[in-house]
């Protein structure tokens, strides 16, 4: 509809990056500049602020955005009411699941949650934390963490902190152990509920949605494309990945065929060598912004 803008929250931080090369790949250039919090994007139907990750469920709630990307752990610490639309697991955002453990001093001899009663524990994810303590009627007290929060702990502040991990590696390397996971969190497309239920915002915030996933689908893969001879067709089709079966053309006027697929790039600097040796030639290998199926459409 014309002037209508779907308002999107890009998180400001360590996601920022990851979050705008993912829009790049879908389709949409953003231009951040230093100077505001306002990035500029090449679709006139779409406006952007930068937001912390931590605050954007209570923007997307409120309606002051129609969408951002903000963790779960984010989501659920506000108690948000928002919509999520799709995971966006991203190997430059995050190789895997993070998880908000509870952890101590590895010399204090607590070894289950349950011996944190009557303990103070210090966090970033202060609602959370609270609510899960108490939905399993264990009393602690929980303080908010500015930062350096595993500092607090070894050095007696408090006796346990609840922190955000992927490996663990640098909580045990302050001399804590982990003894508890309270939850497992990865970053979400999220929506306002009063923005869906709006015709033109739900079905633009569903072609966001649905490229994203094609950016997505599109990590880590390639394209490869080949001319081969008519006598060494079968035996190169048959050694072929692809997402459903390679695609075959024959070239003009030749006794020889295109050969194409889409493949993972961690296995071509095998497969090439091995196509060459089949009788396969003058091969390409390109990059793909976006693998679109109708899977990818959200609902």
């Amino acid at each position: 509809m014309k002037g209508q803008k779907i308002k999107l929250g890009i998180p400001k931080g360590s996601l920022e990056k990851a979050t705008i090369d993912l829009f790049h790949n879908a389709g949409w250039r953003i231009n951040v500049s230093a100077r505001n919090y306002f990035p500029v994007v090449d679709d006139p139907e779409m406006s952007c602020s930068l937001v912390r990750a931590q605050e954007m469920a209570r923007y997307v709630e409120n309606g002051v955005l129609d969408i951002g990307l903000t963790g779960l752990d984010w989501i659920l610490e506000y108690g948000a009411q928002v919509e999520i639309i799709s995971d966006l697991v991203y190997s430059k955002i995050s190789t895997r699941k993070a998880k908000w453990v509870l952890a101590v001093p590895a010399d204090s001899g607590i070894k289950t949650i349950e011996e944190c009663a009557g303990k103070t524990i210090s966090t970033e994810l202060v609602n959370f934390t609270k609510n899960y303590f108490e939905e399993k009627n264990i009393p602690v007290k929980v303080e908010f963490s500015w930062g350096a929060t595993e500092a607090k702990v070894s050095e007696g502040l408090v006796d346990a902190i609840v922190e955000v991990t992927e490996t663990g590696t640098t909580i045990r390397a302050h001399g804590l152990s982990i003894i508890h996971t309270l939850l497992e969190t990865n970053t979400k497309l999220i929506a306002n509920p009063e923005s869906m239920k709006d015709g033109w915002k739900k079905n633009k915030i569903q072609q966001i949605a649905m490229l994203l996933q094609g950016a997505l689908n599109a990590e880590n893969m390639v394209g490869i494309k080949m001319n081969v001879p008519a006598e060494h067709l079968d035996k190169i089709v048959k050694k072929m990945p692809s997402l459903t079966a390679p695609t075959v053309s024959k070239l003009y006027n030749q006794k020889w065929f295109s050969v194409e697929s889409v493949i993972h790039e961690k296995i071509v600097r095998e497969l090439i060598p091995e196509l060459i040796a089949l009788g396969a030639d003058g091969i390409i290998e390109y990059t793909l912004n976006k693998i679109v199926g109708k899977n990818d459409i959200p609902e």
